[in-house]
Formats: structure tokens, C-alpha cells, sequence
């Protein structure tokens, strides 16, 4: 790992542990030139895992763009960046642990609806009425009345 700061060759590692997240591992290093001190992350790479969207077309899968996702679903609601985060990572390691090199996107929808149902209710249905594309109050009915009897 290079220096960020002094971009050193060589780095020490004081103190690793699980992130807050648990789905990364936090190292602290130490730079022995300049003696400046960072954090890194080491996640399990899931970009290997080509996503199969609903016209056919195939892309990368990108944990940013379900960050992204997520969060704008959770958007003015009281749910911190952590939180949503660890959905994201719960959600990375069950793709993870498909063992597939190709996945729908629509099992990726059904995990981040299964992760937000848990989550927020008031975010699953937002995802929920974009993910499913309801065409009218009906559906969006339907939904709700699906979510209130749980």
C-alpha cells in the first residue's frame, strides 16, 4: 500500500479490525518515511459480478450506483449513512454468496426490498413504487395493504 501522503512504497499496519459496517476490514497504517498515519478499508470485491438488467443489456455490477439507490430511497428519513451502509454490505455478501458470475437485477431489487422492508418502511415503499413501477394509486395500494398485514 502506498503513502497517500508521501507516496512511500512500503506501509505498516498498527491495528486491524472489523469496520462498524462488518463487511470491510479497517487497518490503520503508518507510513515509516514520513511518519504520517491513514485508514484503510479492505471489502470483498463483488465488481467481478456482471448484472443482467431487463432489456438484455449486461454491465459491471457497481456498489456506488446500489449505494445510491438505497439512499435515495431513504432520503429525509431518520436512517444514518451507516445503517444504510450496512445494507449495502448485507447486500453485497449475498450476491457474493450466489457464487454466480451473472445476476439479474431483479434479485438484486428483491434483496434491497427485503433489506429497506427491514430497514424503513416509509423507504420500502418508495422503492417499492419504482422498483415495481406501479401504474396507478391501486398498486400502490396493494402494496401498502401487503406491508400492513405483515
Amino acid at each position: 500500500m502506498k503513502c497517500p501522503y508521501c507516496r512511500h512504497k512500503d506501509t505498516r499496519v498498527l491495528d486491524s479490525r472489523d469496520s462498524d459496517e462488518e463487511d470491510s476490514i479497517r487497518r490503520r497504517r503508518e507510513c515509516p518515511k514520513c511518519k504520517k498515519r491513514f485508514t484503510t478499508y479492505e471489502r470483498l470485491e463483488t465488481s467481478n459480478v456482471i448484472v443482467i438488467k431487463k432489456d438484455g443489456r449486461r454491465e459491471q455490477f457497481n456498489r456506488d450506483k446500489l449505494m445510491g439507490g438505497i439512499t435515495k430511497a431513504c432520503e429525509k428519513r431518520p436512517i444514518s449513512r451507516d445503517m444504510i451502509g450496512r445494507a449495502v454490505g448485507e447486500i453485497e455478501m449475498k450476491i457474493a454468496g450466489l457464487g454466480e458470475t451473472e445476476i439479474p437485477s431483479k434479485k438484486i431489487g428483491e434483496l434491497v426490498m427485503a433489506a429497506l422492508k427491514k430497514l424503513d418502511k416509509v423507504a420500502y415503499i418508495r422503492f417499492a413504487s419504482v422498483y415495481r413501477e406501479f401504474e396507478d394509486v391501486e398498486s400502490f395500494h396493494e402494496e401498502l395493504k401487503k406491508l400492513l398485514k405483515k
